[in-house]
This record gives C-alpha cells, sequence and structure tokens, in this order.
C-alpha cells in the first residue's frame, strides 16, 4: 500500500462520531491522538461501560454542538506537553483522511487552551502516512 503523504494540518472527518471536515493537528512528537470534548460523562449501557461528550467540530463557531456517544475502549495515564499527567478516556473510532478510512484510538480532554481541537499521534498514524511538516492541507483543503 503507498502511503499517504499529509501536511502539519489536515481536514479529517470522524463519521462515527457524525464529524466531518474537523481540522486537526498532525503531531508525530506525541504517541496517541487527543480529542477535545465538554460534558465528558461515564455511563454504563446493557452493563457496558459508556461515555457521552459534546464535540465543536468547527472551532470559529463555538455555538455548533454535536453530542456523541462511543464504547469506552480504556482508561490511560497520559503525559501532556506540558509535563503533567492526566487519566483520560479512551475510544475507538474510524477516522477519514481523503479516500482512506482506519480505526484510531483518542484520549478525550479539554484542549480549549490548545489551537486545534484534535491531534493525530503517530499510533493513530500508524503505518499510513508521510508527513511533510512543510505543508498543510495536502488531502483536503478547508
Amino acid at each position: 500500500m503507498d502511503k499517504m503523504v499529509i501536511g502539519n494540518l489536515e481536514l479529517c472527518a470522524l463519521p462515527q462520531l457524525g464529524i466531518s471536515d474537523l481540522q486537526i493537528r498532525v503531531d508525530t512528537g506525541a504517541k496517541t491522538s487527543s480529542l477535545h470534548v465538554d460534558n465528558l460523562k461515564q455511563l454504563t449501557k446493557n452493563g457496558r461501560p459508556f461515555v457521552s461528550f459534546d464535540l465543536h467540530p468547527d472551532i470559529y463557531n463555538l455555538e455548533q454542538v454535536v453530542q456523541c456517544h462511543a464504547p469506552l475502549h480504556d482508561s490511560r495515564r497520559i503525559k501532556s506537553s506540558n509535563g503533567g499527567a492526566e487519566l483520560r478516556c479512551v475510544i475507538r473510532t474510524l477516522i477519514r483522511l481523503g479516500d482512506q478510512e482506519w480505526p484510531i484510538e483518542v484520549t478525550l480532554t479539554n484542549r480549549e487552551d490548545m489551537s486545534y481541537l484534535m491531534l493525530l499521534g503517530r499510533e493513530g498514524m500508524g503505518d499510513r502516512v508521510l508527513v511533510d511538516p512543510s505543508k498543510s492541507f495536502l488531502i483536503n483543503s478547508p
């Protein structure tokens, strides 16, 4: 399989969460992918752990909110860029970049101080992509 060349910023879709055209920061320095969410709640449905949360898919329109539900895949202690560690909920969901789609693990956190609502880390990229850090939006332009 040929690897897709992506830039430092891309547009992706998270189809299982009802999100399209989400700007993501591609971060080869981050191991895990992370997503900014609000109102994160852990629930139990049919005896299985679930999470519900709100997403703002458009960073320029915070009035737009998408309510999401997903099975809780894991909880992990994640070290953030500022050196602190926090316990985060982890979900598995599909990511679509261009015409390719694959499952990734995403930690749910508060990234309101960050410029981008989602980071795509190394594990999420797997062996599918090459990153050209000097370019943005090589797959889709906003």
